[in-house]
């Protein structure tokens, strides 16, 4: 079954960073942010290859339960498996946007920020979310991360707590008319006349993972691409013993598996432990 230790496995046998010249052709993209997203379903997919795109489209529909859309999260939803969110960033970003919807541990079916298609694609109720990250110029890949959302960003409660403090701070103010929206709030008839309004909305960011995991020891070789995967230990166990040992006798000696421990995103004061994943190319 497709998976985040597959789709690695993808990665290090055909580490392709020539992004926009690899989906020229007939497989275009609008962009290195479009090769980006074409590039993470190949990756899952094992289609990066396949230049036929009617069986590249069976293969997405046997791997994939949701392909999104630009406004709503996730980009991607495995069957069966992990939900994923792709990020372009260009230059030393030190955060990434995630617009109106905040960052995500786990993402969940009865979220108001995911489409009624998500929702219905298939039976789930939770699924964990791999945040893949990739910093580009105008053509290539530079770095990219895998990083599991509970390694990442805290409970969705922490989010939850400021957006409906700000939401019941708009009730309180007087002589207002505050219509129905997904977002923060829509204040209708602000002046005399009743002709503006005002939309409230959220606009939330994250720190890069670069910025966030700083303190892990890495090789650091200065290559002209490197890779990162950051996740729970007992995540990597639940995957198939397969899938483990094929990831686990991977030679390639810039490819390295260590077992380290990272700052639990609910509560810094406390460690859990993950194994993180380096590969370096060119």
């Amino acid at each position: 079954m497709a998976n985040i230790l597959t789709a690695i496995k993808n990665l290090i046998d055909n580490p392709i960073i020539e992004l926009t010249s690899h989906y020229s052709g007939r497989n275009r993209a609008n962009g290195v942010g479009d090769a980006l997203e074409k590039f993470t379903k190949d990756l899952f997919a094992n289609t990066l290859f396949e230049t036929d795109e009617y069986k590249k489209t069976l293969k997405y529909n046997e791997v994939f339960s949701y392909q999104g859309n630009q406004n709503n999260p996730p980009d991607i939803m495995l069957k069966n498996g992990d939900s994923i969110e792709v990020k372009k960033v260009q230059g030393n970003a030190n955060a990434l946007a995630l617009n109106s919807s905040y960052p995500k541990s786990k993402l969940y079916s009865n979220s108001t920020m995911i489409t009624e298609a998500c929702k219905n694609c298939e039976q789930w109720s939770e699924k964990d979310i791999i945040y893949i990250v990739g910093n580009t110029d105008d053509s290539k890949l530079k770095s990219l991360w895998f990083v599991y959302g509970d390694c990442y960003a805290a409970n969705k409660s922490t989010y939850e707590r400021v957006k409906n403090t700000i939401i019941d701070g708009l009730h309180l103010i007087p002589n207002i008319e505050l219509a129905p929206t997904n977002e923060l709030g829509k204040i209708k008839k602000v002046d005399p006349l009743g002709i503006t309004d005002l939309r409230v909305r959220g606009m939330w960011s994250i720190f890069h993972p670069v910025r966030v995991f700083d303190y892990l020891p890495k090789m650091d070789l200065n290559n002209n691409f490197k890779f990162y995967c950051v996740m729970r230990e007992e995540k990597f166990n639940s995957f198939s013993e397969v899938d483990k040992n094929t990831i686990l006798s991977i030679k390639d000696k810039n490819f390295k598996i260590s077992d380290l421990k990272i700052k639990n995103p609910d509560n810094p004061a406390k460690l859990i432990n993950i194994k993180f994943m380096e590969f370096y190319y060119g």
